[in-house]
């Protein structure tokens, strides 16, 4: 692999004009290189509802404030009592939920508790119902009891000034349960980044229009748009720009005057109509820092970024566009957004056929997930950049990386997951 601190190939001028492969860089080489220069800005706060955090970034490191829980808890519907009492114990009272016990309990008494009970004073287990035999006002204990059996004890989930949560750490509704346990009804979170997406080139129209000769619908801002929203990013969409350098720079300019970030999608080539890269190195530093990948599908991808603000050239083939989005442009997203320890969701499958790649290259293979039973397994889909129904048959898609370019049939492998969802996974006959 190469040195990423070559971060920027220079273009073949001339007859032979197009990328110089034996300078591209890998995608993870690609994306050091990109952090190695771009000094991107920090993500800004804000409070939230709870009910509003759901997906969002926590901004702050959350401690228990105290024990949780806070007091001893039965984890059983039955009796409170001494362990190493005696068999048979009068029942001295019922421990009402939300209520604590009417007195302690002395030796040979029991007390009535209910699952998540709080357990009076002097006892430290609980009797299932179904282990004593009950007679008027008291039981008979079949079996010795241990302390601690049938009891959560006090701080057993989290002591006081223990760390609940990591500021950078995405919101689910486990987190959501925890922040309201917690006691925290306004949540401290990094502001959503909002990044516009801008379409270029002169053969592209409305979804609602009829193609003429030559003209395709513009597809890849609204898959672009869901993969943004899906990496806790917010995405506008900008009218798409024609193959103009002058005009694209003007709205280039207002767009990274008025947004958090730029997604640009075709253009990003080296033919004499991708001005995209010319572009965005006019609109200040550090401008493009990588130009061209060592991948398929996407070689033609520019990272960049003026001042603080990510500005991403993405291909104009739909396979490739959200592919490069999905594999290689999501850790600056999760940047954007403050999210730490971002990870792709990966399943491992079976191969039904050989994964194949080319050596020196990274590929990402679009793959079908199958099930029989508990068992998964991925099968390799043609990969051509230019269909658009290519990646909505996929669940999600094989790396194979430059010294491991093939992927044998029965072999296992990792399959990433997209971020916005994908094929679902078809039960095999």
């Amino acid at each position: 692999m190469r040195d990423a601190g070559a971060v920027l190939p220079q273009e073949r001028q001339g007859p032979e004009r197009g990328f110089d492969v034996a300078a591209l860089l890998a995608p993870e080489q690609a994306i050091i290189a990109y952090f190695s220069r771009a000094q991107l800005t920090a993500p800004r706060r804000e409070d939230v509802a709870l009910d509003d955090a759901l997906g969002r970034v926590l901004a702050s490191d959350l401690d228990a404030a105290d024990d949780l829980p806070s007091h001893a808890r039965s984890t059983m519907d039955g009796f409170a009592v001494r362990a190493g009492d005696a068999a048979k114990l009068r029942v001295t009272g019922e421990v009402r939920m939300g209520a604590p016990a009417p007195h302690a309990l002395r030796e040979g008494e029991a007390m009535r508790v209910p699952t998540g009970g709080a357990l009076p004073a002097g006892a430290d287990a609980v009797v299932p119902l179904e282990d004593v035999d009950e007679s008027g006002d008291t039981i008979a204990v079949r079996a010795p009891v241990r302390a601690g059996e049938n009891v959560t004890q006090r701080g057993a989930d989290l002591r006081a000034g223990q760390r609940a949560l990591a500021a950078g750490r995405r919101i689910g509704s486990p987190e959501l349960g925890l922040l309201a346990t917690l006691g925290v009804a306004v949540v401290p979170v990094f502001r959503k980044p909002v990044f516009a997406i801008v379409s270029t080139g002169d053969e592209l129209v409305a979804p609602d229009s009829v193609p003429q000769l030559g003209q395709v619908r513009d597809s890849n801002r609204y898959a672009i748009a869901g993969g943004l929203r899906a990496m806790g990013a917010d995405a506008v969409h900008l009218p798409h720009v024609a193959d103009d350098a002058s005009a694209q720079r003007t709205v280039f300019a207002a767009a990274l005057e008025r947004f958090d970030g730029l997604v640009l999608t075709g253009g990003s080539s080296v033919g004499e109509r991708d001005f995209t890269p010319r572009v965005v190195r006019e609109l200040g530093a550090p401008g493009p820092i990588v130009h061209g990948l060592r991948v398929k599908p996407g070689k033609p991808t520019l990272l960049a970024a003026i001042g603080g603000k990510p500005v991403i050239g993405l291909p104009g083939n739909p396979t490739s566009s959200l592919m490069i989005l999905e594999a290689v442009v999501r850790p600056i997203v999760a940047a954007c957004t403050g999210e730490r320890n971002s990870r792709t969701v990966v399943v491992s499958a079976t191969a039904t056929e050989a994964f194949r790649g080319r050596e020196g290259w990274t590929w990402f293979v679009p793959a079908q997930l199958l099930a029989r039973g508990p068992e998964l397994f991925a099968q390799p889909l043609p990969l051509r950049s230019s269909h658009v129904s290519l990646l909505a048959r996929a669940s999600g898609y094989a790396t194979l990386s430059e010294t491991m370019p093939a992927v044998e049939l029965g072999a296992r492998l990792d399959i990433a997951l997209f971020s916005a969802g994908g094929s679902p996974i078809e039960c095999m006959p």
